[in-house]
């Protein structure tokens, strides 16, 4: 494997991160900020260096997608026990390459940006640390050559977007904005902490099984992957590629804001609108893709979860589209167009296109992110206006900002020849020729159905987002345009080059039916040639067949370039709709359409109320239950604690006067103790056993032992309960001392006696301590039966039977004959 320092590319970040977190405030604001974007641009140049000096030659020479080694740094040796070793490692193929140029490049830029937009704010320093950490995790997160390595980076981004989202915890100075956005942070990391459970038990299912999770690894271990198990002992079997892969794509939703865990996104826009398009455009929402592209070996192997993730994405897309049509909040718009963009990635993945999805991923990072800070400074020219029913008429006072954002949504709109248009025409093209044994035909095609719509929706909703905020007059009061004022150089110049890669991108990615090579596509041939290889090993076991693309539909060019017109087609549908309603602002027809059908428009606006139905059957619930344990915790727990404790407390003032420095008392509390011990060690065992048991019959012949010991003990006994002594014969005392004749007592600590008569006996021994003078007594039933097989109340003692034995009970103490 060849080597390069890798570590520089995220290490950079975090020195950053630490030096404004740490020292930002005592330092001027120009050193805060070029310490923040230099730190990140030098990851950009050492990204660069890596991939084009060090990556491309060996990809060239691969032939352009053979076989290729990538390049692995390793950092140390993380977790080390016994067989275990699982390292800090960094690992640089072609896919990864790809996200940290995005991540880098991408987010250079918004944190230019940022130098303009939050040059009034008056924490800086920690903006710009968190900034600076945020985009470190993400770089950790797709360089990372396992899942442990990777899911510290998801767990970092996971942190930093709590960070960031609620930055603003203190925006307007009253309690109740702050909590407000403070809440909007909480959300997103508590949603982001359910998938992210997932995530741990997916790990833990291809550790148990395959023994790694490093990824080059798991590729090579496709037996392992297939083995069948049965979850929770459920009865049902399933393969460990199926139960992992799914487990992983949970927490995929959560992280990339897929149905059901996407109502974190829209809440996130409570943060700084460079910190929206940083966690939209570059960082954590494309996570999620990333993994399952990483993993394309894992879920070529489980079709029915490739379905899944299909039918997901595409209702993701669907939903998403169809809310944004009622939004007024411009960064909520935006927000929704993400999430159902990325239902498009997942749609690409879950139909086995992992390089159309990638694809979008790249060109999205570019128009999406031109979108936000284009929105950014759209709201930073109107004083924090964010409603789009404020705005309009700002084409001339914002020439530059308009046309950076006219070319990004007509490539998000998927207009030839913008980016948006090959990437997302690529996606469609997949999911019209797409084979998946576990899904019906039908099925198949009401996905592609699918994302035409939304394709549709998206057409319409951007250019309505368009037309509100540029066309028209301007709507603004009057206090917010004597506040005007237009964007810096800093915040306009990563608009242009954002704008420029949402108009080029796409030409990285032409179809075979324009061009002879797909450059994209090659470029990532070496990492999904793992799933070929993977499917080589064990296709014939796979039933139904994995997900792919039906070769002879995929070789008919007519096909593809008719559904290629058709997907233009939507989207000019799309803006026409969108111009015919909103073009000078809202009109007429528009409001007499939500007057026809207010409550269908109330439910759009309202999200579909998804966040109140979560309230109902999740939240409301659980604060019950927690309700109720506190209650038990504050009534139950509590109070024995504190009983505990007054206990104590009772106890130590109770014996604190005995230890008051008085010998005299010490001594005295010693001789009782002494006279409390020497009590103790006086009393004689009395235990003794019956053989048979307590259960005998009549004429049969009982044995009774005492316990053995090998103090100078005395024994007599009383076998039938009248208050006599039957063994030994008792003599009586002496007349003139009174005393007992020792006689009374035998040696021997075992005795026998035949019952003649049915009828419950209680037995008792005496056992005399002949050393100290000292007595005990104890008492046991026997039940004497006519019939032989009836059971008594006690559990027979255990023992071979003695019916026919003889016993002397003359013996000796302890002898047995």
């Amino acid at each position: 494997m060849a080597s390069f320092p890798l570590y520089w590319i995220p290490l950079l970040p975090f020195l950053g991160a630490a030096f404004n977190l740490l020292f930002g405030r005592k330092f001027p604001r120009r050193a805060v900020h070029l310490v923040s974007c230099g730190v990140v641009f030098g990851a950009l140049l050492v990204s660069m260096v890596a991939v084009f000096r060090e990556l491309y030659p060996r990809w060239v020479e691969a032939g352009h997608g053979g076989t290729l080694e990538p390049i692995v740094n390793r950092v140390y040796s993380w977790i080390s026990v016994g067989d275990i070793d699982i390292g800090l490692n960094f690992l640089l193929d072609p896919l990864s390459a790809v996200m940290i140029l995005v991540i880098t490049g991408i987010g250079f830029l918004i944190h230019l940006y940022s130098t303009g937009y939050m040059s009034h704010d008056t924490d800086y320093a920690r903006f710009f640390g968190y900034l600076n950490l945020f985009t470190g995790a993400m770089l950790v997160l797709v360089l990372g050559d396992s899942l442990p390595v990777m899911f510290v980076g998801w767990e970092g981004v996971g942190l930093c977007s709590y960070l960031l989202i609620g930055f603003w915890y203190d925006k307007s100075g009253t309690e109740r904005y702050g909590d407000a956005n403070a809440t909007a942070g909480k959300k997103a990391f508590i949603v982001n902490r359910i998938g992210d459970l997932a995530f741990i038990i997916g790990m833990f299912l291809l550790f148990t099984h395959a023994g790694t999770l490093n990824f080059t690894e798991l590729a090579d271990k496709a037996d392992a992957l297939m083995t069948k198990f049965s979850p929770l002992g459920l009865g049902f079997y399933v393969t460990v590629a199926g139960a992992a892969g799914l487990m992983l794509f949970i927490g995929a939703t959560g992280k990339s804001a897929q149905i059901p865990l996407y109502v974190w996104l829209p809440d996130a826009m409570a943060g700084p609108t460079p910190v929206s398009a940083l966690i939209h455009a570059a960082t954590m929402v494309t996570a999620g893709v990333y993994m399952v592209v990483r993993l394309n070996f894992l879920y070529v192997l489980t079709p029915a979860v490739m379905a899944t993730i299909a039918i997901v994405g595409a209702a993701t897309a669907l939903i998403a589209a169809l809310i944004g049509f009622a939004q007024n909040d411009i960064k909520k718009v935006l927000a929704y167009s993400t999430v159902s963009q990325l239902g498009y990635m997942f749609l690409a993945a879950g139909v086995g296109a992992f390089s159309a999805a990638l694809f979008h991923v790249f060109t999205h990072a570019f128009f999406k992110a031109c979108l936000f800070l284009g929105s950014g400074a759209v709201i930073h020219a109107l004083a924090g206006e964010q409603d789009m029913r404020r705005m309009g008429g700002l084409a001339k006072k914002l020439p530059i900002v308009r046309w950076t954002m006219l070319l990004s949504t007509l490539a998000i709109a998927g207009i030839v020849p913008f980016a948006g248009f090959f990437s997302k025409d690529e996606i469609l093209w997949s999911v019209a020729i797409a084979q998946n044994g576990t899904l019906a035909p039908w099925l198949l095609k009401s996905l592609y159905v699918t994302g035409l719509a939304a394709a549709l929706g998206t057409a319409f909703y951007m250019f309505r987002l368009y037309f509100m905020t540029f066309s028209g007059e301007c709507r603004a009061d009057a206090e917010t345009l004597a506040k005007f004022h237009p964007p810096t150089s800093r915040m306009t110049i990563p608009l242009i080059v954002l704008a420029a890669g949402a108009v080029t991108t796409g030409f990285l990615g032409l179809p075979h039916v324009v061009a002879k090579h797909n450059i994209f596509h090659e470029w990532l041939s070496p990492v999904l040639a793992q799933g070929q290889r993977v499917l080589a090993q064990v296709g014939s076991r796979i039933e139904p067949a994995a997900a792919g693309a039906d070769p002879l539909a995929q070789a008919n060019h007519h096909l593809e370039w008719g559904l290629m017109g058709l997907s233009l087609l939507i989207a000019l549908i799309g803006i026409a709709i969108a111009t015919r309603f909103y073009k000078g602002g809202v009109r007429q027809t528009v409001r007499d359409l939500v007057a026809k059908m207010p409550a269908v428009h109330r439910l759009v606006y309202d999200k579909f109320r998804v966040d109140e139905l979560y309230g109902w059957i999740v939240i409301k619930p659980f604060r019950v239950l927690c309700w109720i344990f506190a209650k038990v915790a504050d009534g139950i727990i509590d109070g024995l604690v504190i009983v505990a404790g007054q206990l104590t407390l009772f106890v130590g003032r109770s014996l604190r006067g005995i230890a008051d420095g008085s010998l005299q008392r010490y001594v005295a509390v010693m001789a009782v103790g002494l006279v409390l011990v020497f009590l103790a060690v006086s009393q004689p065992p009395d235990d003794f056993e019956i053989d048979p048991g307590e259960t005998v019959e009549v004429g049969q012949v009982v044995r009774f032992e005492a316990e053995q010991s090998t103090r100078e003990l005395r024994y007599r006994w009383d076998f039938d309960g009248d208050g006599k002594w039957d063994s030994p014969p008792q003599q009586p005392a002496d007349k003139r001392t009174g005393e007992e004749d020792p006689r009374n007592f035998a040696r021997d600590r075992a005795a026998v006696f035949r019952y003649a008569k049915a009828g419950k006996y209680a037995v008792r021994l005496e056992v005399r301590d002949v050393r100290w003078k000292s007595r005990a007594t104890e008492e046991r039933k026997v039940v004497v039966n006519e019939k032989k097989g009836i059971k008594s109340s006690r559990r027979q003692a255990a023992g071979p039977s003695v019916a026919d034995r003889r016993f002397d009970n003359s013996r000796t103490d302890g002898a047995r004959r």
